[in-house]
């Protein structure tokens, strides 16, 4: 009796043991068991680059060994595609103090789409210095124009037909404030935070939301506001935007030059900033189609005339110079010529129609918005928000002064450094 009773045991444990087997094989198969009461919710699994996984402590052991007396000075440039940047780094013996203390240095253009093979040295040209906020002091971040073999502008090298225009209305001493929109990504395109097979809520609270529900990736935010003031670029502010996973942070005023300068910078700090976080920082205008805002680059512009009592006057006078030329604008706005803000400047969500030119004050479905408070105090600045999130600050600025200062005519566009 002893020995059935411990054969049926076993057999009932075997029984148990093959249950659970299927059990397991199951769950393999079909994914994780939600209990009966589970909502249908989407699973949340973001793609993130394998750098993201190096040990940032095993890293910081080495950034701590001093320098002897070294620099390193991060060269940064536009490639030929006029909307990403590239870098690389030498050590210089001594700390600069200014843009004239830095050599020339040269690269390979054949290697980021700016020359062919057989001709492919070109020129770095520093333009701009800021500290370095992930090396620390004394390494410093430099922004370079590309010249070609020949020593003249390369063609994404807007920056050096932009120096030449303000230095021509430097009397008027022009600010801008450019509000710079962009979306988290993961390595596979998708938006942070995002469902991985879904959407989230539709669009309400997000927009300068708070919680873990509707901001996704401050941390990322928070990192590159503060790396950009360590770095000495004039940013003023952030914050969440109206879709989820995509942010905006506002550099300026700025004055001339500079405008282009530290918006550049800012980009490539942003970069840096979400690779070491391992995921990526978008500034397609229209990241993802459908019922969802895209992302502009909306340029505030003032000078000296609209600043000063009865400005308002030039205000409008610079509208009207501005409404003759709404396709000359279009195509600088974007560096595919107006293709990509197509996408976004469809009369929804908050843009204007990319065909028609208008402007109004406080209204942020128009070309040009004039704040509420310009309009009451007759003075101040205009905000042109028709700039695509991609676009090159140096073509914007450009344009806005041709037009707005020098009175240029016409819808044809300005064909830079074709040479």
């Amino acid at each position: 009796e002893i020995r059935e009773e411990a054969l049926g045991q076993q057999v009932c444990f075997w029984r148990r043991m093959r249950i659970s087997r299927c059990f397991l094989f199951l769950v393999k198969k079909c994914g994780n068991i939600k209990p009966a009461n589970w909502r249908n919710q989407h699973t949340y699994k973001m793609a993130t680059s394998a750098s993201a996984n190096l040990s940032k402590i095993v890293k910081k052991n080495y950034m701590e060994l001093p320098q002897d007396g070294k620099v390193q000075a991060m060269y940064i440039w536009i490639d030929g595609t006029g909307e990403s940047v590239r870098c690389k780094t030498r050590t210089l013996d001594k700390e600069p103090k200014a843009v004239s203390d830095l050599p020339e240095w040269n690269f390979d253009g054949s290697s980021t789409y700016q020359s062919e093979g057989s001709n492919s040295d070109m020129y770095l040209i520093p333009s701009a210095m800021f500290r370095d906020p992930f090396r620390k002091d004394p390494n410093k971040l430099i922004l370079c124009e590309v010249l070609k073999y020949n020593r003249k502008p390369a063609e994404s090298n807007l920056r050096n037909s932009c120096q030449k225009i303000m230095a021509m209305v430097s009397d008027e001493h022009p600010w801008f404030g450019m509000e710079q929109e962009y979306t988290l990504l993961g390595t596979d395109g998708h938006p942070f935070g995002w469902p991985s097979n879904g959407f989230p809520g539709p669009q309400g609270p997000y927009y300068c939301g708070v919680g873990a529900d509707k901001a996704y990736g401050r941390d990322i935010v928070e990192a590159h506001y503060r790396a950009c003031l360590y770095a000495g670029i004039h940013l003023s502010g952030t914050n969440a935007e109206v879709m989820a996973s995509q942010w905006e942070y506002q550099v300026g005023p700025c004055e001339g030059i500079h405008m282009g300068d530290h918006l550049w910078m800012s980009r490539f700090i942003l970069h840096r900033v979400c690779e070491d976080f391992g995921i990526i920082a978008s500034f397609d205008p229209k990241p993802i189609p459908g019922n969802w805002n895209g992302a502009g680059c909306h340029t505030n512009f003032s000078t000296k005339s609209m600043r000063d009592e009865g400005g308002l006057k030039f205000i409008e006078e610079c509208i009207e110079k501005l409404g003759k030329r709404h396709q000359y604008h279009i195509r600088a706005y974007d560096p595919k010529g107006g293709l990509d803000n197509a996408r976004r400047l469809t009369g929804h969500h908050e843009t204007s129609n990319i065909n028609e030119f208008s402007a109004g004050v406080a209204n942020r479905g128009a070309s040009i918005r004039i704040p509420r408070s310009v309009g009451q105090e007759k003075k101040g600045y205009f905000e042109d928000r028709r700039p695509s999130a991609n676009c090159d600050p140096y073509a914007v600025t450009e344009a806005l002064i041709r037009t707005c200062l020098l009175g240029e005519a016409g819808d044809k566009p300005i064909e830079n450094n074709k040479n």
